[in-house]
């Protein structure tokens, strides 16, 4: 049982390790095609975000998480969603080429009908690496994805800074998308992981279909209302505003997806073959929420009151009026990865439907917060989705404590320690920032060190939990190294 544990926690660090290599590469991308762009660029991929989003749900159509939870899975299942995947690519293609005009013209944004139509290719590509990537995932082998995500990075972000060097504006960022998908599938069949035949069994289709359904429904619904901010506020607010704040978010998701998609895409396959063990499972998964609640309370607080110094430091000045956006997404991240985990043990323990149900009630709450705060502004719009991603944890929670026991009360236990001590020294060096007027290269680098290092000497002080799990993997990495 100690065994598993250590291993799923070692998987996390490690899938967080390869992802803050990936993600770096994004964020310096981003960062130098801040010199090159202007907001008003963002603001078209912003209007396309859910196109885009949407386009690659279909194309999984949830069977990529089927094939990661079955216990067994035969290669007549694996040729049948392969194949399945790529006739849904033909059809979505197609539907999003159609639809291409009605969408630019609800922007009343002609230059969306090619950029919809040229982005769109990246559906096929997404088609071929379904599998792939489930089989990858299933068997744990977190550290061959580097083999495959990192130089597809590179090779996408290299195109689109030379690409915005030579003044293709937009363009860059959507060949940028393309790009690192037809790099991905190269990639990911350079590894000969598996081969398709030429087998379809409906019979297969309909049994992985019973569990991916729900996951498929309420993608399709979560996904609108999670870019519905992107969607509507072109509508009602000018494209340099936008602009920002797509900028911002695309920072927050890099950063953010770094622990939340490492946590999400290790926990569930590693902690999947021990589903009917609910001792085992609850143990796992409180250990997950401690170290991970550990690592990015910091990390979110710490960029939350360094943002406008970062900025001053590596944009040009017509993006600074953003760090007010990620200072405050931010803070409406934090409960992101308490609710994946949350979410996985509904997967894990194969009520998918329950994943629909409890989305249902989160996107009313969102709903009805982004509808009042939008006559306000967007400032406090992002105050809505803090409030919103406080309310929504308790459902999330409610369930884990259904399905294996593990309560609100042991959840709070296992984070609110981590939580408070991460916020105490945040006010303090947000104060001492005040106090400051030194180069922003040195209020960033003294104020993280102070911050980290109190932290830490902080944590162990107080003897918290997740301190000491983080302290017992490290030593034991590191003894196993030598």
């Amino acid at each position: 049982m100690a065994g598993l544990q250590a291993s799923t926690l070692k998987n996390v660090i490690w899938n967080f390790a390869e992802q803050f290599l990936t993600k770096g590469i994004s964020v310096v991308t981003t960062l130098v095609l801040a010199w090159l762009l202007v907001p008003e660029d963002y603001a078209l991929i912003a209007m396309l975000a859910v196109v885009i989003a949407l386009s690659s749900a279909l194309v999984d159509g949830g069977f990529g998480q089927a094939i990661i939870r079955k216990t067994e899975i035969t290669p007549e299942e694996l040729d049948t969603v392969f194949w399945t995947n790529i006739g849904l690519s033909i059809v979505i293609y197609g539907l999003v080429y159609l639809l291409a005009p009605a969408i630019a013209s609800f922007y009343n944004e002609e230059r969306l009908i090619e950029l919809i139509r040229v982005v769109g290719i990246a559906i096929f590509f997404q088609s071929l690496i379904v599998v792939q990537e489930a089989v990858l995932s299933r068997a744990l082998k977190f550290k061959q994805q580097v083999k495959v995500v990192l130089p597809a990075a590179i090779l996408s972000s290299v195109s689109a800074i030379v690409l915005a060097y030579y003044e293709f504006g937009v363009w860059s960022l959507i060949y940028q998308i393309v790009i690192n998908s037809f790099f991905l599938f190269v990639f990911y069949w350079m590894l000969k992981l598996w081969r398709p035949t030429m087998i379809f069994k409906v019979d297969a289709l309909v049994d992985l279909w019973q569990f991916s359904k729900f996951i498929v429904i309420d993608s399709m619904v979560a996904i609108p209302f999670k870019n519905m901010y992107l969607m509507v506020l072109p509508k009602y607010f000018a494209a340099g505003p936008v602009g920002l704040y797509f900028f911002a978010e695309k920072l927050k998701k890099v950063l953010i997806g770094l622990i939340v998609n490492s946590v999400q895409k290790v926990t569930y396959p590693a902690l999947s073959k021990i589903q009917d063990d609910h001792v085992r499972l609850k143990q796992g998964y409180r250990k997950v929420v401690a170290t991970t609640t550990f690592l990015l309370f910091p990390m979110m607080f710490l960029l939350a009151a360094l943002a406008p110094t970062l900025f001053e430091l590596v944009l040009p000045e017509k993006w600074h009026g953003a760090a007010i956006y990620l200072q405050l997404m931010c803070l409406a991240a934090l409960f992101n990865p308490l609710n994946s985990i949350n979410l996985n043990i509904l997967k894990v323990k194969g009520r998918s439907d329950l994943v629909f149900y409890v989305g249902i009630f989160k996107k009313i709450i969102v709903i009805a917060l982004f509808i009042y705060t939008l006559q306000f502004g967007i400032v406090e719009i992002i105050l809505g989705q803090i409030v919103a991603s406080v309310i929504n944890y308790v459902p999330n929670a409610y369930y884990s404590f259904r399905l294996i026991q593990y309560s609100i009360k042991e959840q709070l236990a296992d984070f609110l320690p981590g939580l408070f001590l991460s916020f105490f020294i945040t006010a303090g060096v947000y104060y001492l920032q005040e106090l400051m007027s030194w180069p922003a290269w040195v209020e960033l680098f003294l104020l993280s060190f102070v911050y980290l290092t109190v932290y830490l000497i902080g944590a162990y002080l107080l003897k918290l939990h997740a301190f000491e799990l983080a302290s017992e993997m490290i030593y034991k990495k590191f003894k196993n190294e030598k």
